[in-house]
């Protein structure tokens, strides 16, 4: 398929499927796969539809959704040694989907050889669309978008996560965590923008990273692990750098492994 094709069916997903249940959900609609970790008819819907497509264009490529994987865990292990794969997140986001925040989105990523070639990020509330090609750029809107290095916007480092446990805590000589948007389709964009010049995760999931990984790389900053590896989506890490650049990966990146293995 096409990459514009693609970004059309996030889109035509998005409208079918969770527009209509944006600030509208039942409680019946909602409901936990784990503790806190929620899930709703928005999700499951959306994911089926774009399986399905993604199936019939590809069918010999492995596609890794996230509710899917979560009622069958195989999938996950498939998708670690697979040579043409797909992730889905059908609404990243999902607890701001829930209680009404715009902050949320839809996302795609195709990857070959253990290597995200293609991305999508649809933010369906904001409007705003994400496209990266390996080689070929990150784009937002059909506008190309690059990064500066963080030492050209100063030298004070904004740096942020999801983990609500470090927030406040130093990294180093970079300053105080604060909280991302808590939803990395809209974390890599807002990095990319200069929102953020440091973001750090957790041990982190191919569907939340792969599209947003390539986003950034090709926007001219750099994903790494707290082992001190470029990120792979089929490779478990302990924890993520999502940095502005790779010189301030280095720079944080002692810190970052010592406070996710505190």
């Amino acid at each position: 398929m096409k990459t514009e094709s693609i970004l059309m069916l996030l889109q035509e997903t998005a409208e079918e499927f969770i527009n209509p249940r944006f600030r509208a959900l039942s409680a019946a609609q909602i409901d936990e796969k784990g503790p806190g970790d929620l899930v709703t008819v928005a999700d499951r819907e959306a994911e089926t539809a774009i399986t399905r497509v993604l199936h019939d264009a590809y069918p010999s490529a492995l596609v890794l959704g996230e509710e899917a994987s979560a009622a069958d865990p195989s999938i996950l292990r498939g998708f670690e040694g697979a040579e043409h794969a797909f992730t889905i997140d059908p609404i990243d986001g999902t607890r701001n989907f829930v209680h009404g925040s715009p902050d949320h989105a839809v996302m795609v990523a195709e990857l070959r050889d253990g290597l995200g070639v293609r991305s999508w990020i649809w933010q369906p509330q904001l409007e705003v669309a994400y496209v990266a090609e390996r080689g070929g750029g990150s784009w937002r809107n059909g506008q190309r978008l690059s990064r500066e290095p963080v030492a050209v916007s100063g030298s004070e480092v904004i740096a942020a996560t999801s983990t609500r446990s470090w927030i406040g805590q130093q990294l180093g000589d970079v300053g105080p965590l604060h909280l991302t948007w808590v939803c990395c389709g809209v974390d890599y964009p807002k990095l990319i923008e200069g929102a953020a010049d440091l973001l750090l995760y957790g041990t982190p999931l191919a569907w939340d990273h792969a599209p947003g990984a390539l986003l950034v790389a090709e926007a001219g900053g750099y994903v790494g692990t707290v082992e001190g590896q470029d990120f792979s989506p089929q490779r478990s890490s302990a924890g993520l750098l999502v940095c502005g650049d790779r010189s301030t990966y280095d720079r944080c990146l002692g810190a970052a492994a010592a406070l996710i293995g505190q």
